[in-house]
């Protein structure tokens, strides 16, 4: 009796270590409002048009964009977006690559974006790029990428502090810093589109060239906390019949 309730306590426990790191995987999953695997053109979530590839490559799950070579997903039919959390898993092919986007959210009628830069005020390292820098600066604790073809994941955080964005940075779970600039704006159902490679678009042409992998992006329309934006892992999260989130125990996709 006492082997059985020894073994019965060790799964317990070996159940309560593992269950929040894969529970954690829903954190804000009501506010998922983009989340591409690349495994095709589709958004998982159905608020975003399939991803139109201008020499852009989909091929074993990953989006590879590369000098001139973008994609971009439009016609935006979720809700509005002010707070937000922009996620990515990208390598870089070339570290130097110069003022590409690994993930971009951007108004299409108006000059108004957020983007995962990589390399165009520093060499070396990702920031948070914006129209006229109105929403930029330097994260404080900046890491400097050395290695090509490592897979690193990004999160870039966008909370209202009384109508300013706190903006803060995570490279693999650790945070790069915060700071706050720029006004809040709004992207609305109808008038948004996110961009992989260019940092952003005037139609059909854009700046900035990005040598990458990419092998999942999200968009949340909230601003995670540092605790949800550690627990997320790639590949984790699947999507029912109905387009609502469930957490998987194993990864959707192995490498």
């Amino acid at each position: 009796m006492r082997v059985k309730v020894y073994y019965i306590c060790t799964i317990l426990l070996m159940l309560s270590l593992s269950a929040p790191a894969v529970f954690a995987q829903d954190a804000q999953s009501d506010n998922l409002v983009g989340w591409w695997l690349f495994d095709s053109e589709k958004d998982e979530m159905g608020n975003w048009d399939d991803i139109a590839l201008h020499g852009a490559e989909l091929k074993d799950g990953q989006l590879i964009v590369d000098t001139d070579k973008w994609a971009h997903a439009l016609e935006y039919t979720g809700p509005d977006i002010t707070e937000k959390t922009l996620m990515t898993w990208v390598s870089l092919d070339d570290l130097a690559s110069p003022a590409g986007s690994a993930l971009t959210l951007d108004k299409v009628t108006v000059d108004q974006f957020n983007a995962m830069v990589y390399a165009e005020r520093e060499p070396n390292q990702w920031m948070s790029g914006s129209s006229h820098f109105r929403r930029t600066d330097d994260f404080p604790n900046a890491v400097n990428e050395k290695k090509e073809g490592e897979m690193v994941y990004l999160a870039f955080t966008y909370e209202d502090k009384g109508g300013t964005y706190k903006i803060t940075g995570y490279r693999n779970g650790a945070s790069l810093g915060s700071y706050e600039k720029g006004e809040i704006k709004e992207w609305p159902a109808g008038d948004a589109e996110a961009i992989w490679g260019y940092r952003h678009t005037n139609g059909l042409t854009g700046p900035g060239n990005l040598s990458a992998h990419i092998e999942e992006s999200r968009i949340y329309a909230v601003a995670l906390t540092e605790d949800e934006v550690k627990s997320m892992e790639i590949g984790t999260l699947s999507v029912d019949a109905k387009g609502k989130l469930a957490t998987k125990w194993a990864k959707l996709k192995t490498r």
